[in-house]
């Protein structure tokens, strides 16, 4: 039987959804990029050591799908990392996000970003909005993107 890495993604239960997060709980980590571009490598080894950490502490959403991992930029030499959690996570860096976010869901390989923030950008000047801030899940590993057929993300658009 083949292990469950990523879970089943639904990209309706995500687009054109707006969330109030009033201290929603994650765990946070930073990695390096070079102008936006992250060292893959550390990627999975941050990801893997949040979900330890998370797991140990039985603070892992029941509900796979509702686990987040969030990507945010805050400058082109860094990125950091939030994994969702419920509660406290021991010896990890705890953080709480408060705010209203709009999501939209897109289908695409991930140097498409770019594109899709722009799109994003035209959603949101539809409905006279404008984002402070972008938050992105990327809802497959690169190997269960290829099993699945698909390569999906979430931008959370922070207004």
């Amino acid at each position: 039987m083949e292990k469950e890495c990523c879970p089943r993604f639904d990209p309706a239960k995500w687009d054109e959804k707006t969330f109030h997060w009033k201290g929603k709980r994650f765990i946070k980590e930073s990695i390096p990029q070079l102008f936006h571009i992250p060292f893959f490598p550390m990627i999975g080894k941050k990801i893997t050591k949040m979900n330890i950490l998370a797991s140990a502490a039985g603070k892992i959403d029941k509900n796979k799908d509702q686990v987040l991992i969030l990507f945010h930029d805050p400058n082109p030499f860094r990125s950091e990392i939030f994994f969702s959690v419920t509660g406290e996570v021991p010896h990890a860096s705890n953080v709480k996000i408060s705010g209203i976010f709009i999501s939209k869901t897109f289908a695409g390989p991930y140097n498409s970003v770019p594109k899709f923030v722009k799109l994003m950008d035209e959603y949101l000047a539809r409905q006279e909005k404008k984002a402070r801030d972008y938050y992105i899940h990327y809802a497959y590993c690169p190997g269960c993107a290829k099993k699945y057929g698909a390569n999906y993300m979430i931008l959370f658009a922070e207004i």
